[in-house]
Order: C-alpha cells, then sequence, then structure tokens
C-alpha cells in the first residue's frame, strides 16, 4: 500500500510540473520577459496597457459603492495579519534551529509584480499587492505549521482532509502503531535542514 501511495504521490507531482510548464507557456503569450526580477513587455504591449488604463476619478465612479464602503473592513485586517507574520516569524527564527528544522524562505511565498502592469491604476495596484501579501503569508504560515506538525505530530486524521499541506501524505497512518516511535524519529531526520530544496524554482513543501 505504500509503494502505492508513493507512486501516486510521484505521479501528481509529474502533473504538477506539467502544468506549471503548461501555464508558463501561456504567458509567454503575453509577450513580456522576465530578467532576474526585471519583468519587460512589449513597447506595443505598453501602449496597450496604457490606453485600457482607468483614471481614479472613473474609477471611483464605476466601482461597485459596497465595495468603498467595506474598504476600511479588509484594510484594518493588515493589524491581525502583521501581527501573526510578526509572532509566527519569531517562533520560527528562535525554535526551529533549536528542533533542527530547515526554516522556511520568505521569499519563495511573498511575490510582488503586480504593480508592474500598466493598466491597473494606482488604487487598483494596491489592492493587488495587499492581496499578493495577505495569500503568500498564509502560505508561509501553513509551511512553518506543516514543518512544526511533522516534527512534533506527523500523524494522518482518521477523517479526509481537504487541502491538507505538502507534507502531509509523508505522515504515519492514523492507528499505526507498530513501530511508532522509530517512524516519529525516521520522520524528523526526513524533516531536517537536508530534506528541504534549496532551489525556491522546486517549490515550497514539495519535498
Amino acid at each position: 500500500m505504500e509503494k502505492r501511495i508513493e507512486d501516486l504521490i510521484n505521479r501528481i507531482k509529474a502533473l504538477e510540473e506539467e502544468l506549471i510548464d503548461a501555464l508558463q507557456e501561456g504567458e509567454k503569450k503575453v509577450n513580456f520577459t522576465i530578467r532576474g526580477k526585471t519583468i519587460e513587455f512589449a513597447r506595443d504591449v505598453r501602449q496597450a496597457h496604457r490606453q485600457i488604463k482607468r483614471s481614479l476619478i472613473t474609477w471611483l465612479v464605476t466601482d461597485r459603492p459596497q465595495n468603498l464602503l467595506t474598504g476600511p473592513i479588509i484594510y484594518a485586517m493588515v493589524i491581525p495579519l502583521a501581527l501573526t507574520d510578526l509572532f509566527v516569524s519569531f517562533y520560527q527564527a528562535t525554535c526551529f534551529p533549536i528542533y533542527g528544522i530547515q526554516k522556511v524562505k520568505r521569499s519563495d511565498y511573498f511575490i510582488y509584480d503586480r504593480h508592474k502592469l500598466g493598466y491597473l491604476n494606482f488604487i487598483e495596484k494596491f489592492h493587488c499587492e495587499y492581496c499578493a501579501y495577505a495569500n503568500g503569508l498564509m502560505a508561509y504560515l501553513t509551511e512553518i505549521i506543516a514543518r512544526t506538525e511533522l516534527y512534533f505530530c506527523p500523524i494522518k486524521h482518521a477523517q479526509k482532509v481537504i487541502a491538507a499541506h505538502g507534507h502531509y501524505s509523508r505522515f504515519m497512518s492514523y492507528g499505526d502503531s507498530q513501530e511508532f516511535h522509530k517512524k516519529w524519529s525516521a520522520l524528523r531526520r526526513r524533516g531536517g535542514p537536508d530534506h528541504y530544496p534549496e532551489d525556491p524554482q522546486q517549490g515550497p513543501s514539495r519535498d
């Protein structure tokens, strides 16, 4: 059974890589190039972007009123988000070296590039980067907590888990008591610094 599960995981990873390649092929049709952290559009594309860009006044007039009214609420969420970011990052910085767990590389999860799109006005760019921070933070926190769970409690649940993190498939089966502590120790060793990808292109939590 374990061999079959491992084969399925490898097939899923292969399909994920194929999907990423297909998505990147589609992006190339938009006619932009990436050099390091610099994104460059062709001149005709930049001109087309500027032509469809809405002014701030047009945006304020045409945007849904309920979006403006709820603006203070959604942006107030930056306070708990930032505090959570601070505390969990502090936890990782202080505790992961003690546990022997590879630290999660923050830059792999926070990507800010939508502000470079010429067809977005200032407010639209701000919205996009706020969403990028919030979603990047959730992925970053999930990976930190997942590595913690791998260290302290790598046991699968009896019930089906929706949206399980990338390490969950490596956990021990629920109720499997045979050589439990031996397997636990092995998982802890596999969760050490030598078992996480150094190359960001490999993607987080895919080991």
